[in-house]
């Protein structure tokens, strides 16, 4: 057998050993060894869950606690035998029987009975509720945790793999805490057992040292009385240590360091409160009858450990003063060129007030990092190259707040509290923290502090952390504003692309029948309807047929669409259904007789009152759809639709308009969910 195999049948040794032990006599040297190996396996399993940083990471205590649990009854029985059959079971039962009870009956029964209701009634009845609450909560918890890994993956600030990853580990929680609510019953069986083997070990005694050895009634209690406690108490204390490190593994919550370190930095944030206990410790020694010296050392330790941490602060506060002083101090070039790069306004820009600059860390989760994954998930999705983007402080900014600038001018705008995450539900009421709205779906929510993540996760509560809420209104603000991003040189680079797969197409087109500028106006109409532009080659082949007989740039972009279309219908579909509201065909004749080119596109003339009824009803449809926790599409005739994108854009949260070929090009099946109407009849 391999070495590396030995750990692998381990178990299953413990296992059949445990069975030979509640069969087969064994001698007492043996059962003092593995007494001992019963011992110091409790304080094993008690010292890991002590250095684990999250409870999955021992996510093996469940079946450990059971075979623990076995072992311990197994050796119960062993010793038991041993002591009703020889009147001795070993060195280690004889020396908990005379040493630590100093070979009392009565006290070693008091000490037994207090190690039980420690167990029974305070470690274990905690831990077993603590387990039952963690399960029902993690499972209520899990849709809004599988939600926020799907907006993560769908945000592009984590890869499949990552993402596949976070489900198992959300789902292996579940497991874990459903797991710990049944294994939190052995560690209750255990303290039940212990009682009743203490008194069938006495009575058994008794009766067999009176009826079998002759002994008195007296010297049959003293004997074997001694080594029932004796046994009992082998047996109650790593049943105890089990039963602590039950209760420590269902109370830990995520973090980032062991209990020990978290409990250490957590304890010494305030140098008040250490300061305060420390005068009263002092104060209570001088209470008559006190003993003053121990309250004195306790006291001046409490003390010197709150005056380090405020000299520590101060030490801090200067460096970091210095530091600030030292870089405002700088000598500043003025060459041209660095003037320049000072007047240069930047295409897309993250401004962080001060104390929102810790979430440039340079860590692999931090905010650059996530940004460049935006970028590349962008560049997939749209076809457009997002340009770099600059991040830097801002005193100009409120506390906690963040700023997003599209060519120098603010185009959105959110908070993000250091030290929190955002929780989202409806059941928050509890939580300490400040209210919010999520800044692109306008959900209500609030700042929770971060260490309570896990008290808001089992609320329901789906929790981000901030830079994924700033990420995500980052990429909602890049999806508005992807026309305005598009420079020339972009598309110059895209074509240039596309002629080392696809010379053909583009080549006849620029600069032949189109210029440069004039491409770029067509594919910023595409961008501003959210219309990728990723398969650049096709859209050039289309515009190469509809430049031979008109540069009308809407005549251009509708012609590109029309190649697009199955692209248009499938971004829209639930399934193979595409749900989608009509406009009448009396309201959609009078649109068409009312059509009108302009130099800024096609418009429909109809008077203000019309204009608003038909407004209003299309507002109701999208409603009641959305009431309805669906989504739709507006179709209509193809000569209408750039006017009627034009019309209900701003009116209808960016409803997405499509002509009925686009409608049908995906092959879908059509779902009619609504019709636009006007109350009034419209003439002709």
């Amino acid at each position: 057998m391999k070495r590396a195999d030995l750990p692998k049948f381990a178990v299953p040794v413990l296992i059949v050993g445990i069975i030979l032990l509640l069969i087969l006599p064994v001698p007492p040297f043996l059962l003092d060894v593995l007494i001992i190996c019963n011992i110091l396996l409790a304080l094993v399993i008690l010292l890991t869950t002590l250095f684990v940083k999250k409870p999955l990471d021992f996510s093996v205590f469940p079946s450990l606690l059971l075979v623990a649990t076995l072992f311990r009854l197994g050796l119960n029985v062993a010793s038991t035998r041993l002591v009703l059959a020889q009147g001795f079971a070993g060195d280690v039962i004889q020396a908990f029987g005379h040493v630590a009870v100093a070979g009392s009956v009565i006290i070693g029964a008091v000490i037994f009975l207090i190690l039980v209701v420690i167990q029974f009634v305070v470690v274990t009845k905690g831990a077993e509720r603590v387990a039952e609450v963690g399960a029902r909560f993690t499972l209520d918890a899990m849709p809004g945790k599988q939600m926020a890994i799907d907006a993560d993956l769908n945000a592009g600030l984590i890869t499949d793999v990552q993402a596949k990853e976070r489900r198992a580990a959300v789902s292996a929680e579940a497991d874990f805490y459903g797991a710990m609510d049944g294994a939190s019953k052995f560690v209750k069986g255990d303290a039940i057992a212990g009682i009743l083997i203490l008194v069938i070990n006495l009575v058994g005694g008794i009766a067999i040292g009176m009826l079998q050895n002759g002994m008195s009634i007296t010297d049959a209690l003293s004997h074997y009385g001694i080594l029932t406690i004796g046994d009992g108490l082998v047996s109650q204390i790593p049943a105890l240590l089990m039963a602590v490190s039950t209760g420590m593994i269902v109370t830990r919550s995520g973090a980032e360091s062991d209990i020990g370190t978290s409990a250490s930095d957590q304890l010494s944030q305030s140098r008040t409160a250490l300061m305060i206990a420390g005068a009263a410790a002092i104060a209570m020694g001088f209470i008559p009858g006190m003993p003053i010296l121990p309250f004195l050392l306790i006291g001046a330790t409490l003390l010197f450990t709150g005056w380090r941490i405020g000299q520590n602060a101060k030490r801090a506060a200067a460096t970091a003063a210095e530091q600030q002083a030292r870089e405002a101090a700088a000598p500043t070039s003025d060459t041209p060129e660095d003037l320049l790069e000072q007047m240069r306004v930047h295409a897309l820009e993250i401004l962080l007030a001060p104390d929102l600059v810790d979430m440039v860390s340079g860590a692999s989760d931090d905010l650059l990092g996530r940004v460049r994954a935006l970028r590349r998930k962008i560049a997939v999705d749209m076809g457009i190259v997002v340009p770099p983007v600059r991040t830097r402080d801002s005193i100009d900014l409120p506390p906690a707040t963040y700023a997003i600038r599209i060519a120098g001018v603010e185009a959105g705008r959110g908070t993000a509290p250091a030290r929190s995450v955002l929780a989202l539900g409806e059941q928050l009421d509890g939580l300490p923290g400040d209210p919010t709205v999520e800044p692109v779906f306008g959900l209500a929510g609030k700042w929770v502090p971060a260490e309570l993540r896990h008290a808001a996760e089992m609320t329901g509560a789906t929790v981000i952390d901030r830079v994924s809420v700033l990420v995500t209104h980052l990429q909602a603000v890049i999806g508005d504003n992807a026309a305005r991003l598009l420079t020339r040189e972009d598309v110059k680079v895209l074509t240039e692309g596309v002629k080392q797969v696809n010379p053909a197409a583009v080549e006849e087109l620029v600069p032949g029948m189109l210029s440069m500028a004039e491409l770029q106006r067509v594919l910023q109409g595409l961008l501003a309807e959210r219309v990728p532009i990723n398969d650049l080659g096709r859209i050039c082949e289309a515009l190469t047929l509809r430049a031979k007989v008109s540069t009308d740039p809407e005549g251009l972009v509708e012609s590109a669409r029309a190649a697009l279309g199955p692209v248009l219908a499938a971004r829209h579909l639930d399934g193979t259904v595409l749900r989608v509201v009509m406009i009448d065909p009396v309201l959609e004749q009078a649109m068409l007789e009312g059509l009108r080119p302009s130099e800024q596109g096609s418009q429909i003339l109809l008077d203000a009152h019309r204009i608003e009824q038909v407004l209003g009803s299309v507002r109701d449809a999208v409603r009641a759809v959305e009431d309805q926790g669906l989504s739709a599409v507006l179709v209509c005739a193809p000569q209408l639709r750039p006017a009627v994108h034009r019309m209900v854009s701003a009116q209808a949260n960016g409803l997405p308009v499509l002509s009925y070929q686009e409608a049908t090009a995906a092959g879908s099946t059509i779902e009619t969910v609504g019709v636009v109407r006007a109350a009034d009849p419209i003439a002709a």
